[in-house]
């Protein structure tokens, strides 16, 4: 269905804008008028990149993609207007209006007809798989059975915001190891590709014997000289292989085991894991969704295979009547303080306080653990890279040594 993008006079004259989905021109503005608006400007919006499905839309296209945080500011937004006795369709209406982004304005044009035309929102939301996780469909399925929307909304804003940050606080840490990583790496080969070649190609006439050192630089410095594309090459097909590979079943299955096992990254991915599992299932279980259903969605969204596999058979055993604490202990994944913590959750009836415990814990160990790896990582890659210089260096200068004693 076409959608336009219209200016209109409300009942009290005020000029408001929006979009809104309508076969023809026509029809948008009967639409307009039915709903006491009257139309100054239609105009329809082309988007080639809107793909429609008989079940579901997607809006595809490098440009179109929703942001987390663009979704946590619209479900704060809307959780207030919720909250202050505005009707949903209204609210929707308020926040369309305001949002920047045409794609997401587009996506919450779709969601408001859906509703209108008789659907709940937490079925309209589930038409865009790929904006709305099966988390936030299923908390806002829970918070309108429960007619408590506006504080779901809330958590769900507050669950968004606390992933985000904990993200963005991971890349900021990240982000000045991995940069001087690649630009030692690339240093390193222009030295030795082109600068190095220069420079050793004075002894080729020295009539004497060089050392092992500078022979090494030399026979290294030739094959980066003479096969430097095709080391670019391989590099380039290596990293396109291995993410093929990364996307396959077994392959993923693979690469999430490695992540797991390596040494101290692993236990860092595994308390990321733990810290999402355990935020994502109290949220869950106090807005009343149950514990099968809620393990369920918890699974689908880890970022790691094996993690999934163990909360699936930890679930099978909770269907059978297994406590919680038991069920993931068995696993051997999930560290012991996270298996105590919810034992105790369970014995005391407190099991939802006692996840977000957790996740505030392993949040924590989690920042702490980055910030200290990357203290030691910046010196360790500047001795590293010292190293590799001072060989070539020395390397170079060994042979003039030689030549200068020879002088005298």
């Amino acid at each position: 269905m076409p959608v336009y993008e219209y200016t209109a006079l409300d009942v009290k004259g005020k000029t408001i804008s929006g979009i809104i989905n309508a076969e023809s021109p026509r029809s948008a503005r009967q639409k307009l008028r039915t709903s006491k608006t009257f139309p100054v400007s239609i105009k329809e919006v082309h988007d080639t990149a809107t793909i429609k499905t008989p079940k579901s839309f997607s809006i595809a296209g490098p440009f179109a993609r929703v942001r987390p945080y663009e979704i946590s500011i619209m479900t704060k937004q809307l959780a207030t207007l919720v909250g202050a006795g505005l009707p949903l369709v209204s609210a929707m209406d308020a926040l369309i209006s305001q949002i920047r982004s045409p794609a997401f304005k587009k996506i919450l044009a779709k969601i408001k007809d859906s509703i209108v035309e008789g659907n709940t929102f937490a079925g309209s939301l589930a038409l865009f798989p790929g904006t709305f996780s099966s988390l936030y469909v299923n908390m806002v399925k829970a918070g309108e059975t429960s007619g408590a929307l506006e504080i779901v909304l809330e958590r769900l804003a507050d669950i968004t915001e606390k992933q985000q940050a904990l993200k963005n606080r991971i890349r900021a840490a990240m982000a000045y190891p991995i940069l001087m990583s690649l630009i030692g790496m690339l240093v390193l080969f222009l030295l030795l590709a082109f600068i190095v070649p220069n420079i050793t190609s004075i002894f080729s006439d020295m009539n004497q014997t060089l050392p092992a050192p500078t022979l090494f630089l030399i026979k290294t410095s030739d094959i980066f000289k003479t096969y430097w594309w095709l080391i670019l090459i391989s590099m380039a097909g290596i990293l396109f292989t291995l993410d093929r590979i990364r996307k396959t079943a077994k392959g993923r299955y693979f690469f999430d085991k490695i992540k797991l096992l390596f040494p101290r990254f692993g236990v860092l991915a595994k308390k990321i894991a733990v810290a999402r599992f355990a935020r994502t299932l109290g949220s869950l279980l106090e807005n009343g969704v149950s514990m099968l259903p809620a393990l369920e969605i918890v699974k689908s969204i880890t970022d790691n295979r094996l993690i999934a596999d163990a909360i699936d058979e930890a679930s099978k055993a909770v269907g059978k009547g297994q406590a919680l604490g038991p069920a993931l202990g068995k696993s051997k994944i999930f560290p012991d303080l996270s298996i105590q913590m919810v034992q105790v959750g369970e014995q005391s009836g407190k099991l939802e306080d006692m996840l977000n415990k957790i996740a505030d814990i392993f949040e924590n160990e989690v920042e702490n653990s980055i910030m200290s790896m990357t203290s030691i990582l910046e010196p360790v890659m500047i001795l590293i890279m010292s190293v590799i210089v001072g060989f070539i260096v020395l390397s170079i200068c060994l042979p003039i040594f030689e030549m200068s004693t020879l002088i005298r």
